[in-house]
């Protein structure tokens, strides 16, 4: 097939998938540990349990970040060269992203009356059908879709810069992960307002995705050096490490959320990504790799087969008990998103191609990656 006749497909890259598996798996692992607390299962565990998912390390946000990571080294490379980028660019996204979750919405309406009781306003459910519900100030329907907004943040931000020809500036992303981490850790020693510092949280999030990118620009292509991501790494630690402490204290409250806990979810997720970026293919994992293809799906559904196992079947009260749990609600998640990649996720992914320009053509890679898309 001619390049001017149609998309040049490429395989995938096994790593990517692999953080994504790594990353939905620890987000899955801090649900189900938390209902063990929660439902007053952990007898004497209780403190260890408070300690591994809430006080010193949160599983959950690590794979948050890490999800943030994977976009910064994805989404800014996706732009197409076609007639029509941005065009194309919105309509991939649309198709990746909605059907998935409209098809998550469908699940929380069965699921949450029955199970838990809960009831939602027409306009809640309306906004939440946009995704754009955090922006209008309603609630989520589950309150994982927090992520979703701030990845449309991104794609917007992407678009924006791709359209004024800053995207692919090699020094446009240093810039913003310099420029972002060096005004948080100044404002620091004076700024101790906690609104100010969930503002300063969101753009946390935002620059873990463009240090993504710059992490990507010398791994692959070579148009940034290590040392600039050392640079960036650095501070963007600090700046984790102090917004880590403002918005959340060092005085534990039960509640899942500590300065150490996430301090060290943000930064243990920035050496997690640089480790697997650094090793490339090497560090992949076809078990991991399968996990990540379908995580999106997982990460929607997964939820919904928390509470639905926790109501059925409780959550033991014995550490094999525990396990046991843990471990089956990961199966039963990765089922039940796998069928939903399938007649979902995925056809909805190619059907999107349809609408793309017919001068479609896929964005070269560097000769390290030819033929090795990055999806």
């Amino acid at each position: 097939m001619n390049r001017a006749e149609g998309p040049v497909m490429h395989r995938r890259l096994a790593f990517i998938d692999t953080l994504r598996g790594i990353a939905v798996l620890s987000v899955l692992l801090q649900h189900a540990l938390e209902q063990v607390v929660l439902n007053q299962a952990a007898g004497g565990y209780y403190r260890i349990f408070h300690n591994a998912v809430g006080e010193y390390f949160n599983f959950g946000r690590f794979g948050v970040v890490l999800f943030f990571f994977v976009s910064g080294f994805v989404i800014p490379n996706s732009f197409p060269n076609s007639s029509a980028p941005i065009r194309d660019f919105a309509i991939s996204r649309f198709f990746r992203l909605y059907p998935a979750y409209w098809m998550s919405i469908v699940v929380v309406l069965l699921i949450a009356p029955t199970f838990e009781g809960k009831a939602f306003s027409l306009s809640q459910i309306v906004a939440n059908i946009t995704m754009l519900q955090m922006f209008v100030n309603i609630q989520n329907l589950n309150i994982g879709y927090w992520t979703l907004a701030v990845e449309l943040i991104f794609y917007v931000g992407c678009i924006a810069l791709f359209a004024i020809g800053l995207l692919r500036v090699r020094w446009t992303a240093i810039l913003i992960v310099v420029a972002a981490s060096v005004t948080a850790i100044a404002a620091f020693p004076f700024v101790k307002n906690h609104l100010v510092w969930g503002l300063l949280e969101l753009m946390l999030d935002l620059t873990a995705m463009f240090l993504g990118k710059v992490v990507r620009d010398a791994a692959i292509g070579e148009r940034l050096q290590w040392r600039h991501v050392a640079i960036c790494t650095l501070l963007y630690v600090l700046y984790a490490a102090a917004c880590a402490y403002r918005r959340y204290g060092v005085d534990y409250q039960d509640n899942f959320f500590c300065a150490y806990g996430m301090g060290a979810a943000y930064i243990g997720a920035a050496v997690v990504f640089l480790v697997f970026a650094a090793l490339g293919e090497r560090g992949a994992s076809s078990v991991l790799s399968f996990v990540g293809r379908i995580s999106y799906s997982v990460y929607l559904m997964s939820p919904y087969v928390l509470v639905v196992i926790v109501q059925v079947f409780g959550t033991g009260q014995s550490p094999g008990q525990w396990s046991l749990f843990v471990v089956g609600i990961g199966l039963v998640s990765i089922l039940v998103s796998w069928l939903n990649y399938l007649a979902v996720e995925k056809p909805m992914v190619a059907f999107g191609h349809r609408f793309r320009s017919q001068a479609f053509t896929a964005v070269a890679l560097q000769p390290s990656l030819r033929g090795q898309g990055a999806e």
